[in-house]
Parts: C-alpha cells; structure tokens; sequence
C-alpha cells in the first residue's frame, strides 16, 4: 500500500487515557460515521459520517506521542462510530502507528465487511494486532431487529480475522428481554467457540445513560422503559456464553 500523505479521516473524538478498550492504558479515537442503528446505542452523535474533525494519521499519532510513556503495555485503539467505514484512511493510521511501534486495536461491528473488497482488508490485518468484535446479537432476526442490519456480514468478518489469525476478544451487550435469553447466549458461544482467535470474552451490561444525550439531540429513545442490566445478570449471561463455547470445543 502506497504511503497516503493527504488522507484524512473524519474523527468525532479522542480519549487520552482510555482502560477499557483494549489492553494497558491507550489512547482512543472514535471515528464519525456508523451504518448500524443499534437500540442501546450511547453515540449516536457518531451516525452521520459527514460531521465530526478531519484530521490526518500524522495529528492524531502527534496526539499519542504528547503522552506516550503512559502508553507503555497499551497502544491506540481505533473505536466509533463505525472505524471500517473509512477503511483506506484507518489502514494508514495503523500502518503508521505499527512503524513507531504502537500496538493497535481495533473496535467493530465487522459489519461493512465485504468478501469482494478482501485485498483492502488484508492490509488493515497486515497491521492490526488485537480486534475488540462487537457481536450484537446471535440470532438473524434479532440481530436486524436490534441494530437495522442484516448479521451475515459479521459474521463473514469473524471467519476472515480467524483465517488471517488476528486475536480476537468478543465484546457482546446483555441487554433484558432482547440479546440475555439463555438459547441466544448458549448460539452466541456456539458461534464464537468456533473461532481458533479467540482470546477473551467481555459481557457489558446494558446501562440507560446514553439516554439523556437522545433527550438533548431531540430523539427518541429506543429502548425507554427497559431496565439496566446488574452485574450479576451480566456474569450469569457470560457463563451461559462459556458453556456454550465449551459445549462446541468439545465436539472439535
């Protein structure tokens, strides 16, 4: 890939001392743009790709280096938004940050994945070292219902990080009534214990905060009325999940 001197992203925001996404302290950019609806979504002031800052690789990497010796055992972690919706210009960050020896993590949907575009994707995994995998929901129908997307593509996303050996550590919200029932946890860890990638598992619990940003931006909330999910909801969704990862490996 020919180095890109005048790309420029569309970046919503930065976070200088992120710990939650990915390993270490990092430092987090959200990208502006995501083809996805989710229900819980808490950003959706990162939906339409026209708004946020434009910003090259080099500003946001001189960003990093104001701060680097925090940085030790972290990196930069690309998150949104939707960061593959600009595909070309998140390759040239990483490709950048890999030549300073940054770790790089990327936060996604995988949904915007697309067999056809396979050589473009290959480069970003050439310089990707952990994906943080956003699985919304384990079942089709309810996978579109909550996020507006058919699942088909993110799963296909899933097999190409596996084939290209990427890590992967499988982030999924748990969400009362919609993505906690014990059939759709056990067909989660069906599919994701597949996965010869497969590093870690983090079961986020739903939270209502998000809601008061939908208020100021004179939306609706899509989810009003249902609960928050508690800690203990979250640790019994995962070891459904884990069950159903040990369930498959067994069989392999």
């Amino acid at each position: 890939m020919e180095e890109c001197k005048v790309c420029k992203g569309h970046i919503h925001s930065t976070e200088s001392f992120g710990t939650v996404d990915g390993p270490g302290v990092r430092f987090v950019i959200f990208f502006q743009g995501c083809p996805l609806r989710c229900q819980y979504c808490h950003n959706p002031d990162t939906w339409e790709l026209k708004g946020g800052t434009e910003m090259t690789a080099d500003q946001l990497l001189s960003e990093y280096e104001r701060n680097k010796e925090f940085y030790k055992g972290g990196g930069i972690t690309a998150t949104g938004g939707e960061p593959l919706l600009q595909l070309s210009f998140l390759t040239e960050l990483f490709r950048k940050a890999k030549k300073r020896g940054i770790h790089t993590c990327l936060d996604t949907s995988g949904i915007v994945y697309r067999p056809s575009r396979g050589e473009e994707f290959q480069k970003l995994f050439q310089v990707t070292d952990l994906v943080l995998l956003d699985m919304k929901h384990s079942e089709p129908k309810g996978h579109e219902k909550l996020t507006g997307q058919k699942q088909d593509h993110v799963l296909e996303f899933a097999r190409a990080l596996e084939l290209a050996r990427i890590p992967v550590i499988i982030r999924h919200v748990v969400v009362p009534g919609i993505t906690d029932g014990e059939s759709q946890l056990l067909l989660l860890g069906h599919i994701i214990g597949k996965l010869r990638n497969l590093k870690g598992l983090e079961v986020l619990p739903y939270h209502t905060m998000g809601a008061v940003k939908y208020k100021n931006m004179g939306m609706a909330y899509p989810l009003e009325g249902v609960p928050e999910m508690d800690a203990a909801g979250a640790r019994k969704a995962r070891d459904i999940i884990l069950e159903g990862i040990r369930q498959v490996r067994t069989k392999l």
